[in-house]
């Protein structure tokens, strides 16, 4: 019996700042909302059959709304294809943003590992800019976003 060849991306949500954000609601980071928006785009430019092929192994793992770090799994075969759908997305609901990818590994335990380095510098980038006005609650939710990484498998 032969596993399931799978890559991992870890990805950088990006509010575009070259558009205008409709509205003063901040963008929401979810695993629902990237998710949504992936399909989308794979949708328009591959159409429905390569959207179904597309969604054997596809699954938003992780996301840190802090951070604005996300995690993604998809097939081994269709990674490109998703990866370009990914460059091509341009809103999450209201909110323009781009992706940036900061590492494509194929196996989860170096994904895990790029994935606690970049989320760790960025939180104390994010920590450096808010200054004093961090609060407790925000230092607890990016504790459990780490734990949560650490503890991330199939």
């Amino acid at each position: 019996m032969v596993g399931f060849k799978n890559r991992y991306m870890v990805m950088e949500v990006l509010l575009d700042p070259n558009k205008e954000i409709s509205g003063d609601d901040p963008i929401v980071v979810t695993q629902f909302n990237i998710s949504k928006a992936i399909k989308d785009s794979i949708l328009v430019n591959f159409g429905e059959c390569g959207l179904a092929s597309s969604l054997g192994s596809f699954q938003v793992k992780y996301v840190n709304p802090i951070t604005k770090l996300c995690v993604i799994r998809v097939s081994r075969d269709e990674y490109q294809k998703i990866w370009s759908s990914i460059s091509m997305v341009r809103r999450i609901g209201n909110c323009p943003v781009l992706f940036n990818l900061l590492d494509l590994s194929g196996n989860i335990k170096a994904c895990k590992t790029a994935a606690l380095k970049c989320d760790e510098l960025k939180f104390e980038q994010y920590k450096l800019m808010v200054g004093a006005r961090l609060s407790a609650d925000v230092t607890q939710h990016m504790k459990n976003c780490l734990e949560k990484i650490r503890i991330l498998e199939h």
